[in-house]
């Protein structure tokens, strides 16, 4: 079976470099390593109400423990975050992917609040473009403004040899610039299929 990044990169698939192939792979697996996460002091009320949601993290800090947990259920791919710092605090951010159609892909952070986004290849990186935020109503997805939510969404990823790969998440608003980010570097271990 093909998983949702597959279906939505067609014949690009074969470009990714391994790394990248096992960490978006159908099936089960689980990526180990750090990130770093930073965003202005003065947004930390806002993102303290947006984790009430299910987004984000809301804590800064460096070389942070990170895990994360993927599974496919039915036509979903569920992400499990688990963000521990050093002082032994855990944070939990987790999210399902369904796909959108014409190559692109909807994460959702809750039943409601998603971030549709279009992968694509550019050498051996894997982009994504943010191309609006969506709040789902029944069958409805109604847009949601980029400048109402933190900003456009760009990601970044690229191996950094056969097994490991580091990512980049940015959100930069038109008015107020970069105002989070995440980045870290992983390794990808199947769990089967």
């Amino acid at each position: 079976m093909k998983s949702l990044m597959q279906q939505a990169l067609g014949a690009d698939w074969e470009k990714l470099p391994p790394a990248l192939q096992a960490h978006y792979r159908f099936g089960t697996n689980t990526d180990s390593g750090h990130m770093d996460i930073h965003y202005p002091g003065y947004l930390q009320p806002l993102l303290s109400t947006l984790r009430l949601l299910g987004a984000l993290v809301n804590r800064r800090g460096s070389r942070i423990d990170t895990v994360v947990e993927k599974e496919v259920v039915g036509e979903r791919q569920y992400w499990r975050r688990t963000v521990t710092y050093p002082d032994g605090r855990v944070i939990r951010f987790d999210s399902f992917w369904v796909a959108a159609g014409a190559g692109e892909v909807i994460e959702f952070v809750n039943p409601v609040l998603g971030l549709q986004m279009a992968p694509y290849v550019r050498g051996e990186r894997l982009h994504y473009r943010g191309v609006r935020y969506v709040a789902r109503l029944g069958p409805l997805l109604l847009p949601i403004p980029e400048w109402l939510m933190l900003g456009h969404a760009t990601i970044v990823e690229e191996a950094v040899d056969d097994t490991r790969f580091a990512m980049d998440f940015r959100l930069t608003h038109p008015l107020l610039g970069e105002v989070f980010r995440y980045a870290g570097e992983f390794e990808t271990a199947s769990r089967g299929s």
